[in-house]
């Protein structure tokens, strides 16, 4: 057993002050307790405020590799989501395994550093530079396992099946290293993909689709009822607005208006951005318990929107954070995004009740739903010691008292972190 000494916990009740917690050799809790065990044991201490490790719900590693390329505008023209996709293609074209797995151990240690102790990979980058499989078909996912299992990361991996270049249109030449041209090829996949994940202890599977616009409607609803049961489905949705627009031209709904009628949401989907919601989507998703997937560094980049979270939560809607490109990896810069924005479009400071306790929990929850794993409580006997420590001794949050959480998520950059245990052990440390 190894124990730790926090003298600050978060605990969905609040903070637990000086907080034993003992693990066993696979970094799982076996003691927590406020007093310490009866018999002598070695302990580490650690001044610091151990926080839940965060869930990053939508990744797409390889987009860590653009950094920047994006961003030179060319005046007089008119640069969106769509010219920014382009350069995203240029990227995924040029991306051998080996670079994969280079850009995504990159992108995960960045991910551990800052306080990520999980992540969901997004997974569509599938063959080679031709568009041809490669004869594993699972070798760009198991690049990114491979990723994970350098980094330390824990990572929930998500083949999505992409099979149109928009909706009713054949893919575009681009496209290629992305296609699964039908339904079968897409299950065998995702068969090779779970096959893969089982020789990484910290992986797990899950399985989705693209998006309405790239699988036919009938393949969506083959793919999720013929798919695995039991674990999380991922899928974009109602991120552009022009997304919107085609949809309504081809399926006669709206995205989320079209998955409503048309696939049983619950707690299982995961649907990221959701951007453009009308006002009997926003509660209907929110009843549904189906979780939408915000992520604010790129959705702001990408010129998304807003998405209507004030509205949402009222309506009792769950959702987690992702970092999609990467453009923001710090999770709390993120959590503030969500929260400002609001403010932004309706004036008001006090968008939650206790913003700070809101916003962690509903990170934490609902992005552990996400990766497949379900409990309620941030730190419990029977499951990994996964968490984050930000310094008891950093100025901004030594003064804080009872008012620390509100101190991390709204003042609190990477600087701050003292280190970041999965599994009980340091995976980084910054002292």
């Amino acid at each position: 057993m190894k124990y730790y000494h926090f003298n600050h916990l978060l605990q969905s009740t609040g903070w637990h002050s000086n907080t034993w917690v003992g693990v066993d050799d696979d970094g799982i809790i076996r003691y927590l307790n406020t007093s310490p065990p009866e018999e002598p044991v070695a302990t580490e201490y650690v001044n610091g405020f151990a926080l839940p490790g965060f869930q990053n719900a939508h990744s797409h590693a390889f987009q860590y590799g653009m950094a920047g390329m994006a961003e030179k505008h060319t005046a007089g023209t008119n640069d969106d989501f769509w010219s920014w996709r382009e350069a995203m293609y240029e990227c995924a074209l040029r991306m051998s395994p080996e670079e994969m797995e280079q850009v995504a151990t990159a992108c995960y240690r960045a991910m551990v550093r800052k306080g990520y102790t999980q992540v969901a990979e997004f997974h569509y980058l599938h063959h080679d530079k031709d568009g041809k499989p490669y004869n594993n078909l699972a070798e760009m996912g198991e690049r990114l396992l491979a990723a994970a299992s350098a980094s330390g990361i824990k990572i929930t991996l998500v083949p999505v099946f992409y099979q149109k270049g928009n909706f009713g249109h054949d893919p575009f030449p681009r496209q290629r290293r992305f296609i699964s041209a039908t339904i079968d090829d897409y299950f065998q996949l995702l068969d090779d993909s779970a096959h893969a994940v089982t020789h990484y202890p910290k992986a797990q599977l899950g399985f989705g689709v693209h998006s309405l616009r790239a699988v036919a409607a009938h393949d969506i609803m083959d793919t999720f009822h013929q798919g695995p049961k039991g674990i999380p489905f991922h899928l974009h949705a109602a991120e552009q607005l022009k997304e919107v627009d085609d949809c309504l031209a081809y399926l006669k709904r709206r995205p989320v208006e079209w998955l409503l009628e048309n696939l049983p949401l619950n707690e299982r989907f995961h649907l990221v951005h959701c951007t453009h919601l009308n006002d009997a989507e926003v509660e209907a998703l929110a009843k549904c318990k189906a979780h939408a997937v915000l992520c604010p560094g790129t959705e702001g980049n990408l010129g998304d929107g807003i998405f209507r979270l004030t509205d949402f939560h009222r309506h009792g809607g769950r959702w987690s954070i992702g970092t999609d490109s990467h453009i923001s990896l710090n999770p709390l810069e993120d959590l503030r995004w969500l929260d400002y924005a609001q403010r932004l479009t309706t004036h008001k400071r006090n968008t939650f009740d206790d913003g700070a306790a809101i916003l962690v929990q509903q990170a934490i929850l609902s992005g552990r739903e996400a990766m497949g794993n379900q409990r309620s409580e941030y730190f419990a006997i029977g499951h990994p010691l996964d968490a984050v420590i930000y310094q008891a001794d950093e100025p901004l949050l030594q003064q804080a008292g009872d008012h620390a959480l509100q101190a991390i998520v709204y003042t609190a950059d990477a600087s701050a972190i003292r280190g970041t245990l999965i599994d009980g052990a340091w995976t980084y440390r910054n002292f």
